[in-house]
């Protein structure tokens, strides 16, 4: 997401001037302005149709462990796989996303997921090859961490800075509008044909987003401030600089820190609750795509309210807000009996991951200088997620052995303690806007 406004820190300094969070509030005409940007409407799109077909993996890979294994702690390798090949495409993400055609970038990436989704329903049809998954799934995420910093990259582009957080809930909203149908179909699709086939959907989607993107115009990629193009380090300097302007900003120093053990704590938040609903409460597929569904309307909520939340309470109250709600929810969500109760409990942290995750990407946006903005966004998420792979595994381990529920409640209550520790760093007092 991207930026057309000067960054608290300016580009070539050591040090950021203040850890004061910009002012967000939209200009006269900005919605209206939004629907009627066609290189955004299109990328919105394309979004909104990945993020459809995506929802069916989402729901599908786990069914295909749980399937064929009955192990929860084997779903929760499969994530802890993924994750890792994530992270490890984070630290040299930014890197790649800040030296070549981020439109090409895109469009490759959504044509090799396509190609790599669509391997599991054809081996699948000859008989069920768990090893595959664990194969086709890190390949995949690491390839979608690529997709994810270069997406951060170009919306600032089209739509400018005094956009973003609007631009980015509007994003999210419609994404989470198309999570709601797209777990709804994915469960159906799992019970009628198995899940696999609800893994082609997903295939699919990716290369209709990678057409939608051919027509794209995206903005012209900056030069330095001596007018010449981008500086090219190697790529272990490049790491290095984003590491360092997140050291250099208070509010984004204290983001990833407390980010880095929520990312550990809820990773595994989806297996745990899959598991809870087919293991604990013994319901369907179908079930499962609903509670899902439920839980993506919660995501639509909290995108459609963020900008106007973060206007009102500042970036701070409505961070530590959200990150605190997450946790209250997480704690329930095991000891949750009926099924309207954890799809209520799960639409609640999602709105707020959803808000916490808007205000902080925005954030970012927003002060980072555009020649640095994917470096930096790369150095955020390896930092932030590094530990999440082996904080997944973990949490489902330990929830098939000690049951869902004193688990949920041990990291619901240590998130809403990172929510308390948020108070007592720059973040809280980052001020309005």
């Amino acid at each position: 997401m991207t930026n057309g406004a000067r960054s608290e820190e300016e580009p070539g300094s050591r040090t950021p001037r203040a850890a004061r969070v910009p002012s967000t509030d939209p200009p006269s005409g900005e919605s209206r302005r939004l629907w009627r940007q066609r290189d955004f409407g299109i990328f919105w799109a394309a979004q909104t149709l990945s993020v459809l077909g995506d929802s069916f993996a989402l729901i599908a890979l786990p069914l295909l462990v749980l399937e064929a294994t009955g192990s929860l702690a084997r779903m929760g390798l499969l994530t802890a796989v993924g994750g890792a090949a994530s992270v490890l495409a984070a630290v040299f993400a930014g890197a790649l996303v800040d030296r070549v055609d981020r439109r090409r970038l895109l469009i490759a990436c959504d044509l090799v997921r396509m190609v790599l989704y669509a391997v599991i329903p054809l081996v699948w049809l000859l008989g069920p090859q768990v090893w595959l998954l664990y194969v086709v799934l890190p390949l995949c995420e690491a390839v979608g961490m690529l997709f994810a910093v270069g997406y951060v990259t170009v919306v600032r582009g089209l739509v400018g800075t005094e956009h973003l957080t609007q631009a980015n809930g509007r994003l999210n909203a419609t994404a989470a509008a198309a999570g709601v149908l797209g777990p709804l179909c994915a469960g159906m699709v799992a019970a009628w044909t198995g899940p696999a086939a609800a893994v082609g959907v997903d295939a699919a989607s990716f290369g209709v987003s990678a057409v939608c993107m051919l027509f794209v115009r995206f903005a012209a990629r900056p030069k330095d401030d001596d007018g010449g193009p981008a500086r090219r380090a190697g790529l272990w300097q490049d790491l290095r600089a984003g590491i360092a302007f997140l050291y250099g900003h208070p509010v984004l120093r204290s983001l990833t820190a407390l980010l880095f053990v929520f990312s550990f704590l809820t990773l595994g938040l989806n297996d745990l609750v899959i598991y809870h609903l087919k293991h604990d409460l013994g319901r369907d597929d179908g079930t499962v795509g609903t509670v899902m569904a439920v839980g993506a309307l919660g995501t639509i909520t909290g995108a459609l309210l963020v900008a106007r939340v973060r206007r009102r309470l500042g970036f701070g109250r409505t961070w530590t807000g959200s990150v605190a709600v997450c946790g209250l929810a997480f704690a329930g969500l095991g000891w949750a009996r009926d099924v309207s109760v954890v799809a209520a409990l799960s639409a609640a942290f999602l709105a707020c991951v959803g808000m916490a995750g808007t205000c902080s990407m925005s954030l970012r946006q927003e002060v980072t200088p555009e020649p640095l903005l994917g470096r930096a966004t790369s150095a955020f998420w390896t930092l932030q997620y590094s530990a999440a792979p082996i904080g997944a595994a973990v949490l489902t381990w330990a929830a098939e052995r000690q049951g869902t529920a004193p688990v949920g409640l041990a990291a619901g209550a240590c998130c809403v303690l990172i929510a308390v520790a948020g108070l007592f760093t720059p973040i809280w007092r980052s001020g309005r806007g």
